[in-house]
């Protein structure tokens, strides 16, 4: 299901991505070095209390003397209306100025839930002066010092308690293929190449994602419901606006697939955007196959292959697992292959090992590799299950579970690919005290 969105909204220098940053970095949900989650990006995942949201960074509106930009607005328009939940940051040391007032207007009208918070408050004096702020008339005012962390632990139970509950979606039972990727790699050509071969499209369904549209067809005698998405630009190309968030749209599209069909543009090459929107996929801990489409547009050969096929290798290296095909969304090659990809991860994800069998496998690799000692103290594991759950995710049972380094995590899921190959999908290795 969609994690629900908070959008930090404020004019220029009152702290949003120092903010952003801070709750991004320091409240992270997302702790694996991937792609994708630099924090100098406009969108991170933050975990609190058992709650996930996906945080959203904004550009700041215009101080009051002068005329608010058309594409400013667009953005905090954008950004107001994918919200569930609104931050409005201010700055408690300069006070109240005139757009405070404006933004506040807009964020009324909007109907959204807002939270009001006086960054900056780094003493007794900026927590007096953030009183100031109630004269806005939205409710509790939360000083906070983003740059220190101060009040942030609170701010985050306010944010909690004030998110909106999201209806859970039906569970058609259908797998979900989203197909993720840049601007003009061939996405929508992609899909419609998939619904002209199968010539059995059975409805075009909006999805629970704004602006995308989710296409059930018949292949290989199942119903499969396909996920098209807006192309996702690098971060620097993306204009203001609602193309901006495009990419948080995606992101959900993301996080409701079961599998992503990442397609990538063969005459351009592999680029970071590409491995950052496999990132994206990994860390919504969806299925992923790429397809490198344009095929037909490139001078082909053996050379060529092996060529691609290394710069996948080092390119995609943080996801060994993922398979790959060479497409041609105008010709049709490879296209009806790569969907039959996609579709036998969807049951690769639902494979349970047995609790034996990985004992026995836990077993094998300490005593191959046992884990490092921390500070002279041996690390000792207990126990492993698979847990029930979307992603295929195994939890071991230590008796000192920050003491085992990831680097150790990463050997132990290495051990689990070799054994069981759960090729195609991410997997994820969690770590609980052996008294749990």
């Amino acid at each position: 299901m969609p994690r629900p969105v908070v959008a930090i909204v404020g004019r220029p220098n009152v702290g949003k991505s120092t903010l952003f940053n801070r709750l991004v970095g320091e409240r992270l949900a997302i702790v694996e070095d991937l792609p994708g989650t630099t924090r100098d990006r406009i969108y991170g995942t933050v975990g609190w209390n058992g709650r996930e949201m996906s945080l959203v960074d904004t550009g700041g509106l215009d101080d009051a003397k002068a005329e608010i930009p058309k594409a400013v607005r667009r953005q905090a328009e954008a950004a107001i209306e994918e919200a569930d939940l609104i931050l409005f940051l201010a700055d408690a040391k300069t006070g109240i100025v005139p757009v405070d007032h404006d933004v506040a207007d807009r964020l009324r009208r909007s109907g959204k839930p807002v939270i009001l918070v006086a960054n900056k408050a780094d003493s007794w004096r900026g927590e007096a002066q953030a009183a100031e702020f109630y004269e806005l008339g939205l409710g509790e005012v939360h000083a906070i010092s983003a740059l220190a962390g101060h009040g942030t632990g609170d701010l985050l139970d306010a944010v909690v308690k004030a998110l909106p509950e999201r209806p859970a979606e039906e569970e058609s039972g259908e797998p979900r293929i989203a197909i993720v990727g840049r601007p003009n790699v061939g996405k929508s050509s992609f899909l419609n190449r998939l619904v002209g071969e199968e010539r059995a499209v059975v409805s075009a369904e909006p999805g629970t994602t704004r602006d995308t549209v989710d296409t059930v067809v018949e292949h290989g005698g199942r119903r499969i419901r396909l996920v098209d998405t807006a192309g996702i630009r690098r971060r620097g190309r993306i204009e203001q606006g609602i193309e901006q968030y495009a990419l948080l749209r995606t992101i959900h599209a993301l996080e409701r697939a079961d599998v992503a069909v990442l397609l990538i543009d063969a005459t351009e090459g592999i680029t970071a955007q590409d491995t950052h929107i496999a990132g994206y996929a990994i860390e919504a801990g969806v299925g992923l196959v790429l397809g490198v489409n344009k095929w037909d547009a490139v001078e082909r050969g053996e050379e060529r292959t092996l060529h691609m096929e290394r710069l996948i290798a080092r390119e995609f290296h943080f996801a060994p697992w993922m398979g790959h095909r060479f497409v041609s969304a105008k010709t049709g090659r490879g296209v009806r292959e790569t969907l039959d990809d996609a579709v036998a991860v969807v049951e690769v994800r639902t494979q349970r090992v047995a609790t034996a069998d990985l004992h026995r496998l836990l077993i094998e690799a300490i005593a191959a590799h046992p884990p490092p000692s921390d500070k002279g103290r041996e690390v000792r594991f207990r126990h492993v299950t698979q847990a029930r759950s979307a992603t295929p995710t195994f939890v071991f049972f230590v008796d000192r579970p920050e003491a085992v380094h990831f680097t150790y995590q990463r050997y132990l899921e290495n051990r689990i690919r070799e054994r069981f190959e759960f090729k195609g999908t991410p997997i994820r290795i969690q770590l609980r005290g052996a008294r749990e």
